[in-house]
């Protein structure tokens, strides 16, 4: 569920697959790691019902007899935080690696037997863009974030989405604010992208 902050603040369910190749470069991907302190002063953002909801799920205990990922399990329900007023938590999620590899053998068959180890198949998949079994995996966020970066977001076919109406709830009044080191002017040549960044009394008039 993805609560979004803006002119129109919603909320929208991402349930994401595997990015294409046509929206995916390498030398783009940056991920940040959080530290505890940082994620602690982020929940005291977060009203004391928030924090007891997330509380009341992580404390739940259930047997299961699928696969499931130490690493997920780790940061489940957990609210990372994102820009100002923004947060990220993995609230459910289906597979993991062992699916991957379980998809490509049904597909390929004796075409995988190349490929010895399950690392091995994951990388060959990826190097030469078999994005099917990629497909068997899928992970629920619950985001909050500005209006106009979930737009851009949900345009892609690889998401199933579930927003959650203005119409019919009060609003939060939240709105974006960039810092002034991200404040940039609009790209010329890419109307979507940004162009040179805005300092000094342009700046200031923004603000």
């Amino acid at each position: 569920m993805v609560e979004v902050v803006g002119t129109a603040p919603t909320s929208v369910m991402f349930i994401t697959k595997f990015v294409y190749r046509h929206s995916w470069k390498t030398n783009t991907i940056n991920i940040k790691l959080l530290s505890r302190d940082s994620i602690n002063n982020f929940n005291m953002k977060l009203t004391k019902e928030q924090q007891q909801e997330i509380a009341d799920q992580q404390a739940q205990k259930n047997s299961t007899k699928r696969v499931t990922s130490p690493e997920l399990e780790k940061i489940l329900y957990e609210a990372l935080p994102v820009l100002d007023h923004g947060f990220v938590r993995v609230v459910d999620y289906m597979g993991d690696d062992s699916s991957i590899v379980q998809s490509a053998r049904v597909s390929y068959g004796k075409g995988t037997k190349k490929v010895s180890t399950d690392e091995g198949l994951i990388k060959y998949l990826m190097r030469h863009w078999h994005s099917t079994p990629f497909e068997m995996c899928e992970i629920k966020y619950h985001v909050k974030l500005p209006i106009f970066i979930a737009r851009q977001w949900i345009r892609h076919r690889t998401a199933n989405v579930n927003e959650y109406s203005a119409r019919y709830s009060i609003l939060d009044k939240e709105f974006y604010i960039p810092a002034k080191d991200q404040l940039s002017a609009q790209s010329i040549s890419n109307r979507q992208g940004r162009g040179d960044l805005i300092t000094g009394e342009q700046a200031d008039e923004v603000f």
